[in-house]
């Protein structure tokens, strides 16, 4: 099987690579069938020859690039591939999965390998012991439930069909598949966070396998010259180090300043990237680089046309980007949805600002186990895209209406900044906070601009009480950044002019559907015009990107065909915002 006709076969984690000869794509054509039954294990299918069709991974079987387009309930899944090995004298074999909803089991040569439960998160098995020079097979048992209350499911639909904004289900692999040769003691994971006020780059590097490395050389290039090294001697399977960096080339909005990094020791190599910018809070105000910025956001659900979860093409992460900062944005809400590494490594090279969230919605956050049910895999989240410049904040939860659950809110808001105290979290966006959080935000589909103007008075002056979500529920306290993190959703079809916007099984979007396109420009202005002229307000996220299948209330179709004039979007979008400095 050639490797350029696979689809997706890029390397699927730019910012943690070795060298061309030390990776091998297992994306393509595997055998496959559905386990409506969930009965296959009892039958013994991971020690079967053959199974009974065939699916292109890494696309979900409810997918048309998958050669499935199965969307009815899928309890359960099998997959089976044949690969061949090269004899390897020395070193470590690796099995990587970017992500498979929900449940996974794994089986090398029929012989259990490992499992992992989270549908967004990577997890990786040495499979060393377990694969021979030759012909080899693995094979993948999935289970999906999106009806399990203590399943985080997001946006797939929990009833048969879709409706509102509940989308066709995801299940099994969707994202890439790949062995990894690595040496006997190895570079397991690298965190990297800048520090632009002392200049230089904390590492944290952590080593698996049998004995630790007599040293490390850590090498950070601009555009191909060397700005800093050091020789360090590795004291034990962590170690912590700093990279002098002087005379800064800030990352920065639209402005993509990535150095090189090259991480060596006595056995391996591994190159990766950092942007140095940074992040903090002054009053009400959110710093960039120690400029106040505003975060002109759009909410991006990261679905996409024949492979729902999964573009065809990673090129499409660029082209989102690029029509988003077309229409005026400066960065996105990832929402409910861990996006791939390969849509982040594009942001950063953009300079295109975006927030971490996770899918948490399907998640009875009022049942016993809801945190253990959620926490590893926000944890693994956090741990793979920390080195990141372009995420710029973290958000565990999205819309929780009920205030029994404020402590399940609080410990996930405390567990993010243990493991991440260099960016700002928010404990839940929209509708409810817990009293910890370093962003106050709300969600406000208010369409009338007059009405959604005097929303956000109070917070400079103005009368009127501030607009929250849950007042009954919640005091804001009035020392934080405050965040429009929802608004707008203006329905408009192209393709239905006379659709009304109130069914919610077809198309539909929020509010009256505006009579004209010039009704929707002016409604966009005054709505976007409300937020940026207040000197109180942050940022904001503008409800949405693309429509998604039935909900047709993005600034462009589903297929990113634009539905509006995008110079005059950006014309509404670009002039500066009070609190900008």
């Amino acid at each position: 099987m050639e490797k350029e006709n696979i689809l997706r076969s890029e390397y699927p984690r730019p910012q943690f690579m070795r060298g061309e000869d030390s990776w091998q794509c297992l994306n393509g054509k595997w055998e496959f069938e559905l386990d409506l039954s969930k009965s296959g294990l009892e039958r013994g299918l991971e020690k079967a020859e053959h199974l009974k069709s065939e699916i292109t991974v890494p696309f979900v079987p409810e997918s048309e690039l998958s050669g499935i387009c199965f969307t009815d309930f899928i309890p359960a899944v099998w997959y089976r591939r044949e690969f061949e090995l090269e004899k390897r004298e020395a070193g470590r074999v690796l099995l990587h999965f970017g992500a498979v909803n929900n449940y996974a089991r794994v089986y090398v040569n029929s012989v259990f390998a490992g499992e992992h439960r989270g549908g967004y998160t990577p997890f990786t098995l040495d499979v060393t012991e377990y694969v021979e020079s030759g012909k080899n097979t693995v094979t993948v048992y999935a289970e999906n439930d999106v009806r399990d209350p203590l399943q985080p499911s997001g946006k797939q639909s929990p009833r048969y069909a879709n409706y509102n904004c509940f989308y066709t289900r995801c299940t099994g692999i969707w994202q890439s598949v790949w062995l990894e040769f690595v040496p006997e003691t190895y570079i397991k994971s690298v965190k990297l966070i800048p520090d632009v006020t002392n200049s230089k780059l904390d590492v944290t590097v952590v080593f698996d396998g049998y004995k630790k490395p007599a040293s490390l050389r850590a090498v950070a290039a601009f555009e191909g010259e060397v700005v800093s090294e050091k020789l360090v001697g590795v004291g034990s399977k962590q170690i912590n180090l700093s990279l002098e960096i002087p005379d800064c080339k800030l990352w920065g909005i639209g402005e993509g300043n990535l150095y090189d990094l090259t991480l060596t020791t006595e056995d391996d190599m591994l190159t990766s990237y950092f942007g140095m910018r940074e992040i903090t809070i002054e009053e009400n105000k959110v710093l960039l680089n120690g400029k106040s910025i505003f975060q002109r956001l759009v909410l991006d659900q990261g679905y996409y046309v024949g492979g729902i979860y999964t573009p065809r093409d990673a090129g499409e992460f660029e082209r989102d980007i690029a029509l988003s900062q077309a229409a005026g944005f400066n960065g996105a809400r990832m929402h409910m949805k861990v996006f791939e590494p390969a849509f982040i490594a594009a942001a950063d090279r953009a300079g295109y600002l975006l927030w971490g969230e996770f899918p948490n919605w399907g998640l009875d956050a009022e049942r016993v186990g809801a945190f253990e049910a959620l926490a590893p895999s926000w944890r693994e989240e956090i741990e793979r895209d920390i080195s990141s410049p372009s995420i710029i904040g973290w958000c565990p939860l999205n819309e929780i209406w009920t205030p029994k659950v404020h402590e399940f809110i609080r410990n996930l808001y405390y567990l993010t900044k243990t493991l991440d105290p260099s960016r700002p979290a928010i404990d839940i966006s929209g509708f409810m906070h817990s009293e910890v959080t370093d962003i106050y935000d709300v969600h406000d589909y208010e369409q009338n601009a007059d009405v959604f103007k005097s929303h956000y008075a109070g917070l400079c002056g103005g009368e009127g009480e501030v607009f929250l979500n849950f007042p009954e529920h919640e005091k804001r306290d009035e020392r934080l950044p405050y965040f429009v993190s929802e608004f707008g959703g203006t329905f408009w079809d192209p393709a239905n002019a006379d659709t009304a916007g109130n069914d919610q099984n077809a198309s539909w979007g929020y509010g009256e559907k505006p009579a004209s396109r010039e009704e929707f420009y002016s409604r966009f202005d005054a709505l976007v015009g409300a937020l940026l002229d207040n000197p109180a307000v942050c940022g904001f996220c503008y409800t949405q990107f693309t429509d998604v299948m039935q909900e047709q209330n993005g600034l462009f179709c589903f297929d990113r065909t634009p539905k509006f004039d995008l110079e005059r979007l950006s014309a509404s979008m670009s002039r500066k915002a009070a609190i900008e400095d």
